[in-house]
């Protein structure tokens, strides 16, 4: 069976490291030839607008914005939580990073109940 790692990430600029830490770890598994998305939620939606993801950055650490080209690059996705951009008023007109689409939670909960995917913390 192939399984989809779903990687869960709520944090943005309010917390740089854990937002950080997701993306390394979904980047990781897509170069190295798994199935992996970043499901963003609460502030992290953020993270889809290249606006907001440039500026996330932790000394010490890779920039989430290149951690989400090497996994994009490597088949990955990002996935946005449509209640979250809904009540920041993220819309599908804004220019959103390569790699990332707006999907509301029966998408997630498809690919949970499907048995193809895991979700790691």
């Amino acid at each position: 069976m192939d399984e989809t790692l779903l990687f869960p990430c709520s944090h943005g600029e309010d917390a740089p490291e854990r937002a950080t830490v997701p993306f390394i770890a979904a980047a990781t598994a897509a170069a190295s030839g798994r199935s992996a998305i970043v499901i963003c939620t609460v502030e992290a939606v953020w993270l889809g607008l290249a606006s907001h993801a440039e500026r996330v950055t932790e000394e010490g650490m890779p920039a989430v914005l290149d951690l989400q080209r090497t996994l994009v690059d490597g088949g990955g996705e990002i996935w946005l939580c449509s209640a979250c951009t809904t009540k920041r008023g993220i819309t599908g007109d804004h220019p959103l990073v390569p790699g990332a689409r707006i999907v509301g939670a029966a998408t997630i909960v498809e690919a949970l109940a499907s048995g193809r995917a895991i979700t790691l913390a």
